[in-house]
């Protein structure tokens, strides 16, 4: 079922959003070499609790972290862990979701851990510009499939794939909420859009094939063929007058 969420709903939710934007913006701001993913989520979790809020994801289904930190070829869920030290190069994607007055936040980004190269940087560019594509699609009157669309038309012309097996989705006062929202789809299909609905529109988006694989730790999402991967994400609210980024910084 989906709840189209009231005008106050939506200051509430909006409210989580600026929560979750500073703490990924945050978290980000210390990517470098040599800290860790751990180190990274430990950040992340200060920023939301000191602003009184709860980490979404800490304990949803037995998630271990504050954020999903996932590196390089890792497309989503990726777990913090002392572990893992950020090197040169790297391309980190940090998700982040945060909880206050009964309302979610969600949002995501893919970070240069200092220099990284050229293929790298034009992925990242690539799969954030998918990312506003598809939010400019979310207008009242369209229908989810001219969102998934836009973004796998612009993905795909620049010769990168996008993941099927996991989308984006509603979100409110739980962090998943209908509908399914792909990163793929028919122009003119699905779900109609209508003011009220808030989405979080998230492309993931990988240099190779679109093939992926969960290993054994059950939350972790990779490339089958090792190729790098990238993730933005922003909450979105559908008004009569366009759609409204809930997670953008003030």
């Amino acid at each position: 079922m989906i709840i189209q969420k009231s005008s106050r709903e939506i200051m509430l939710m909006r409210a989580a959003g600026i929560i979750t934007a500073r703490a990924l913006h945050a978290t980000g701001k210390a990517v470098e070499p040599g800290v860790t993913t751990l180190e990274l989520d430990t950040i992340c979790r200060k920023v939301i609790e000191e602003a009184g809020a709860t980490p979404t994801f800490l304990g949803y289904n037995g998630f271990p972290g504050s954020a999903c930190i996932s590196v390089n070829d890792q497309v989503i869920h990726g777990i913090p862990s002392k572990d893992v030290k950020l090197k040169e190069g790297d391309i980190v994607s940090i998700d982040v979701g945060a909880c206050i007055g009964g309302f979610n936040g969600d949002s995501a980004y893919t970070f240069a851990c200092g220099d990284i190269s050229k293929e790298a940087r034009a992925l990242l560019d690539a799969t954030e510009q998918s990312l506003y594509e598809g939010i400019a699609m979310a207008k009242t009157g369209n229908r989810i499939g001219d969102i998934g669309s836009t973004i796998q038309k612009y993905v795909e012309m620049r010769g990168y794939s996008v993941v099927r097996e996991f989308t984006g989705h509603g979100v409110g006062a739980d962090l998943h909420e209908d509908p399914s929202v792909p990163n793929y789809g028919t122009p003119g299909r699905g779900v109609r859009l209508a003011p009220g609905m808030t989405l979080a529109i998230e492309p993931m988006v990988n240099a190779g094939g679109k093939a992926i694989k969960i290993l054994p730790d059950g939350w972790t999402v990779m490339t089958q063929d090792g190729s790098l991967s990238a993730h933005f994400e922003h909450s979105i609210a559908i008004t009569a007058d366009g759609p409204v980024i809930l997670t953008a910084l003030e």
